[in-house]
Formats: structure tokens, sequence, C-alpha cells
């Protein structure tokens, strides 16, 4: 199962001006690849998947995080417009479940807007996991885990209205529940009259 250790970030924290900025810059890349998306859905070019995508991408200015980073913003916005395109379907085949027409993504803010950001553990330094510490490709954003270098998934900076949150997402095994004895049953008579 997958678990997820949470780091808080507060406006006074020294990580929160580089994370501000990464997030922005996220949004940026965001906001981007949905122009992109909406000006083919408008003039009827069709759908751009993921791979499509991130190569039209790949020449944008807008595109100024790391490689792995960026790749993982656009599998975000592959998803939910695949999403929209699974509303738009449902609702021309029952109207009535809906309370109105599905709605394209949209923009994000162009000033106050921020946007997630998720490190794979290839955008992770192994080095520093391994001493406990969670150090983000082409940043400054260190962090202590009490994570097992091994289980850890992806790091996920998730934008909140006032504080930031990293999020380590790690896999766990499952324990199995002790078998239950069937000479130890206890049950209650609740009555006809509630």
């Amino acid at each position: 199962m997958q678990l997820v250790e949470r780091h808080i970030i507060k406006s006074t924290h020294p990580l929160f001006s580089e994370i501000d900025d990464l997030s922005f810059k996220s949004k940026n890349i965001y906001n981007a690849a949905i122009y992109i998306l909406r000006k083919n859905y408008f003039y009827g070019w069709g759908y751009l998947n993921y791979n499509a995508l991130q190569k039209l991408m790949q020449g944008q200015p807008q595109y100024a995080l790391p490689a792995k980073v960026s790749q993982q913003i656009l599998m975000v916005i592959d998803k939910n417009w695949q999403s929209f395109w699974a509303a738009i379907s449902a609702y021309y085949l029952e109207r009535e479940k809906f309370l109105g027409r599905p709605k394209m993504p949209k923009y994000k803010d162009k000033k106050a807007g921020r946007n997630l950001l998720i490190y794979t553990g290839k955008a992770i330094s192994q080095v520093k996991l391994r001493q406990g510490i969670i150090s983000l490709s082409m940043t400054n954003i260190t962090v202590k885990t009490k994570v097992p270098t091994a289980a850890i998934r992806q790091v996920r900076i998730v934008p909140q209205c006032d504080c930031y949150i990293i999020e380590v997402v790690y896999e766990q095994q499952e324990s199995t529940p002790s078998p239950v004895q069937s000479n130890a049953i206890a049950a209650i008579d609740l009555g006809v009259n509630n």
C-alpha cells in the first residue's frame, strides 16, 4: 500500500521562496500546455496525447523545470483532459446524471496561480537519500525523512492557500491480520425497536 509522509512549509520557512518560485514555473508550464490543448480543441485539430504534447513543449521557454518534473506536469494535464473527454461522453449518453455540461480544464491565475510539482525517484538524489535526506534535483531543497530509501516512489510539492506541503509517497507492505479464533465470538442483540 502507498503511504505519505508530510512536511509543512510555511511562509516563514527558509525553503518557502524557492518552492514558491518552482510552483510558479510549474503553473507556467501548465498554462502553456493548456493553451495548446484548448486551441487544438477549438480549431478541431484533435487531441494531442502526452507524447505529442511533450515534444511540442520541449522548445517552449516555459519548460524551465527539470525534464522529469516537467514531464510529470504534462502527464497530470493528459489525465485531466482524458477525464474531461470521458465526462463529455458520459454526459451525452445520460444527461440527467449531470447538473450541467462538463467544462474543460481551465488556466491557473496568471499571478496568484501555483501548481503541483512531482519529483519521481529518478529526480531525487540517491546519495543523500541513503543518509535519510531528500534532496530534489536542480534545487537547494532538502528535507529529512524517516522513510526507508528503497520504499520512496515520489515526492510531491502541493500548494495550499498559505503554505506548501511536501509529501513523500512510499510503499509499505500490508501487515497480515491475525487469524480469527472461532471460540472467541461476541454478539449484541439490538432488539426490535432501535
